[in-house]
């Protein structure tokens, strides 16, 4: 099911990356006018800062063309819509995810010829603007700012615990096909909580071509099963976490759902 191999996916800009996986999701996502609209807004941008040689002051520029002017921002009060994760609706609410804002600035940043890089941080996806090898800086997508490494840690410690340990890698340029997984984690997620459980599915099996056999993955598509009334294809799959993962706390609970599925009359679907 997975439009391109991952040596194309990482090859690709990451925001064509994300359409592709989108029009795999939703039938109707207008994969067109997402690539115009991102094509218009690259020639607006470079339009806006021909004069600006700078290539700082040529990246501050962007970022205020583009938070400030355009007014793309994260949406505090709506966070884990789905409307956030899919570009088309990012380019008409100028809302959005760390992910989906960064993706498209990122997009910006690459046309206007600026050294930014992605990162996938363990709290959220980041972008690295490399001047040198002593001279980085790191962009919270979601708002715009400059974070440094201080916050950075204060970030991943609220999310892992007060032992999290930093680790530098957490900083290295991330791979299209690593950041694209955990977009569609993020996208399956906001779905299965609007119950649009035939498109998370599709997140799900993308998601597994990408990592095949991934228990947890796995798991969740049982899940996903369950909700569509594929009653022997979730047990099947719960079956293959359990095996897979016996220590996990959720397989107990597991074994007396795949007990009650296998039960169920066999519906053909």
């Amino acid at each position: 099911m997975m439009p391109f191999n991952e040596q194309e996916l990482n090859q690709m800009p990451l925001v064509d990356g994300a359409i592709a996986f989108m029009v795999e999701v939703d039938t109707d996502f207008p994969a067109t006018w997402v690539q115009l609209r991102l094509t218009q807004l690259a020639k607006e941008a470079e339009q806006a800062l021909m004069g600006e040689v700078n290539p700082r002051l040529r990246l501050d520029g962007l970022l205020r063309l583009f938070y400030r002017e355009w007014g793309f921002q994260g949406d505090l009060q709506q966070y884990f819509s789905s409307e956030n994760a899919f570009l088309d609706k990012v380019l008409e609410r100028r809302k959005g995810i760390p992910v989906s804002l960064g993706a498209i600035l990122l997009y910006l940043a690459k046309q206007l010829e600026l050294p930014v890089e992605n990162v996938g941080f363990p709290t959220q996806f980041l972008l690295k603007v490399v001047w040198s090898q002593d001279d980085i800086q790191y962009i919270n997508p979601f708002d715009g700012e400059f974070v440094s490494t201080h916050i950075l840690r204060s970030w991943l410690i609220g999310h892992c615990g007060p032992f999290a340990e930093f680790k530098s890698e957490y900083l290295n340029e991330q791979q299209n096909n690593v950041i694209l997984s955990r977009w569609l984690t993020v996208m399956k997620s906001a779905l299965l909580r609007e119950e649009q459980f035939t498109d998370a599915l599709r997140c799900s099996d993308l998601a597994l071509a990408l990592n095949p056999g991934d228990p947890h993955e796995i798991r969740d598509r049982g899940y996903i099963y369950q909700q569509l009334d594929c009653l022997h294809a979730a047990a099947v799959d719960y079956s293959y976490f359990i095996e897979q993962c016996p220590e996990d706390p959720a397989a107990d609970l597991l074994k007396l759902q795949v007990d009650a599925l296998y039960e169920e009359p066999l519906t053909l679907h």
